[in-house]
């Protein structure tokens, strides 16, 4: 890993502090920590981290408080941030999703998991959707904002310009969770006739129109979506049959 990755660890156990940063230390990155969210907020404007490391139960300022704080700024708005935390309820990592995290790890963890979690995010983050020109290209399709073309494979889609747009969302923020909220934000601009079940008939006609390439759209329960490559089926295990 590329020791110029800078990561911010932010939580309020010293313990858990050291542990954290000597481990992404071990790996290369260049680590910095913080014991409130204050701190936090204070060293991400000023180091400009690529990931923050990001405990929930912070005095002052809660971890969720933090994070969308650092969504609201321009200047943090784009930084990786992994939720470590004691809470598992399936509310809390839900709500992390919803406010902008990339990853969530409860605690206790493994060290190695946190390390290979941190790198994972980065890469994503490193990577986003080719861009050339107007174009956007995710795997078998490309978005043409030029000509407002979508093809799959070299086949063109015919999608609607609401579609469009929608679909130019998801992959501009490729691998970041988009509430059903922020899309009715950003493609209808928030319109007060508009209701949230509209952005989930829209996504089920484009999955449709791109066919196989349509399950690079996942859906977050309770959430929203995230435009991501899809996992690689798992090999048959199928065993022969003795005769």
């Amino acid at each position: 890993m590329p020791p110029t990755y800078r990561v911010l660890v932010v939580d309020d156990e010293p313990d858990i502090t050291a542990l954290v940063a000597y481990h992404l230390a071990k790996e290369g990155y260049r680590v910095s920590t913080a014991a409130t969210g204050t701190e936090a907020l204070r060293a991400a404007r000023e180091e400009r981290p690529d990931l923050v490391v990001l405990d929930l139960m912070l005095p002052g300022h809660s971890g969720y408080d933090v994070l969308a704080e650092l969504r609201r700024r321009d200047e943090t708005r784009e930084v990786g941030v992994l939720l470590l935390t004691a809470r598992k309820e399936e509310a809390d990592r839900i709500k992390g999703l919803t406010l902008g995290a990339d990853d969530y790890l409860a605690k206790p963890f493994s060290p190695r998991e946190l390390v290979l979690r941190v790198g994972a995010v980065l890469r994503r983050l490193a990577a986003p959707p080719v861009a050339s020109g107007g174009r956007l290209t995710a795997g078998p399709l490309i978005l043409d904002r030029t000509a407002h073309r979508v093809t799959v494979d070299g086949g063109e889609i015919d999608l609607t310009a609401t579609e469009f747009n929608l679909l130019e969302r998801l992959i501009e923020r490729r691998d970041r969770v988009q509430t059903r909220m922020q899309l009715l934000e950003s493609v209808w601009q928030a319109q007060p006739d508009i209701q949230t079940r509209t952005v989930d008939m829209h996504v089920q006609r484009l999955r449709a129109k791109l066919g196989a390439a349509g399950a690079w759209i996942e859906t977050i329960r309770a959430v929203g979506y995230r435009f991501r490559e899809p996992p690689a089926p798992k090999a048959s295990s199928h065993r022969r049959k003795r005769s």
